[in-house]
């Protein structure tokens, strides 16, 4: 018989019990989770077919229809991280050979483009500089030229800080006979969206940033206009665990099996949601705004200027500008070190040459602020 290697004579701290440093997560994301939340998360586990879990299936989604303003039949939590369910509105509408649009004002208008053109779109850009926006006239002349089937644009640039405005762009694209397909990862929970109202047909967000829950049950969206795309199509959606036709019948009145879902980050979501409904949605919106102004009044007060002009700054992210001479990671990772705080560096064009300060869901609050301004000038 073959002996076992003992696992003390590999790494002796895989034996200890758990333990999990307390930082204050200030970066891009994910943010620290309400006490609630993780009570949540922590509660004993229902079968993925149990009523009970169905039921809160059912709470996920009215809440998900609050908080995004939208009456979609067809809206859902992915199992999976934001990433997977930008992935779910591109592998549901996109056929070979359609062109799509993409507004590219940062790093991930890029990975839409990557995730398009691996399902055979034919994909048209616009740019702006990382941290501008697209003007409606911009994009009407872009849809002229292009006539694309998808727009998609990414409200809130995870990159950048900037937020893209949305009023009118949906109906431009129903002007030119096309869906809008929308990244809402970063304001979903913190900055004001209304799906319907601004006709937006797929959209997709996370979990971990404005919700305040853990990432891993990722919320997407399908308008009546979408559905009907993918019911037309012509070949099989080429992602099978993301073909909403079969999440739908597993959401759905149906029930039939499709995964096994996570239950306790389901039971997260229902009561992230929940506090924000509780809140109140105008109310959640109004905290994140007013805190994230104080943090530029604070930040400003110790000499740092904002990438992004005011109008079109997020209330959720913020991306600071670093000094000339000042090596940024070194910085984040003193914050990190000494004083429990994290912060996000640079990405792309960006790297090196600014922060990302998220203030996001149960993070936004005044004295974050204060505790991360205190110790930046510490370590400045």
């Amino acid at each position: 018989m073959t002996q076992t290697i003992s696992i003390r004579d590999r790494n002796r701290r895989q034996l200890q019990p758990l333990q999990v440093p307390e930082r204050l997560l200030l970066g891009p994301g994910p943010s620290n989770a309400h006490p609630t939340v993780l009570q949540a998360m922590s509660t004993t586990p229902l079968g993925h077919l149990d009523p009970a879990f169905l039921a809160l299936m059912d709470e996920i989604q009215a809440l998900l229809h609050y908080v995004w303003q939208t009456d979609n039949a067809m809206t859902i939590a992915i199992s999976g991280t934001g990433s997977a369910a930008m992935e779910a509105t591109i592998a549901n509408s996109v056929e070979p050979g359609d062109v799509v649009l993409i507004g590219v004002m940062g790093y991930f208008g890029n990975r839409l483009v990557d995730m398009a053109q691996r399902y055979g779109a034919d994909v048209r850009t616009i740019t702006k500089p990382w941290g501008q926006v697209f003007s409606l006239d911009e994009l009407r002349t872009a849809m002229d030229t292009h006539r694309p089937r998808i727009l998609a644009l990414v409200h809130a640039e995870t990159s950048t800080g900037a937020r893209q405005p949305l009023e009118g762009v949906g109906d431009l694209c129903r002007e030119f006979n096309s869906l809008l397909l929308v990244d809402t990862v970063t304001s979903l929970g913190g900055v004001p969206i209304f799906l319907d109202e601004w006709g937006v047909d797929l959209a997709y967000s996370c979990s971990q940033k404005g919700l305040g829950c853990s990432p891993g049950a990722s919320p997407f969206t399908m308008s009546d206009r979408a559905q009907e795309k993918l019911q037309q199509r012509q070949t099989k959606v080429a992602n099978w665990y993301l073909d909403s036709t079969l999440l739908g019948k597993y959401w759905g009145p149906e029930r039939v099996y499709h995964h096994t879902a996570p239950i306790n980050l389901y039971y997260g979501l229902r009561e992230a949601l929940r506090l924000i409904a509780e809140e109140g949605l105008a109310n959640c919106w109004q905290r994140h705004q007013k805190n994230v102004e104080y943090l530029w009044d604070r930040l400003e007060s110790i000499g740092l200027t904002m990438h992004v002009e005011p109008e079109f700054r997020l209330p959720t992210l913020t991306t600071v500008r670093v000094p000339d001479g000042v090596d940024a990671k070194a910085i984040a990772r003193q914050l990190l070190t000494e004083h429990n705080i994290e912060v996000g560096g640079g990405l792309g064009e960006l790297a090196g040459k600014v922060w990302r300060i998220g203030l996001m869901g149960y993070n936004s609050r005044p004295e974050n602020v204060d505790r991360l301004v205190d110790a930046l000038q510490q370590v400045l």
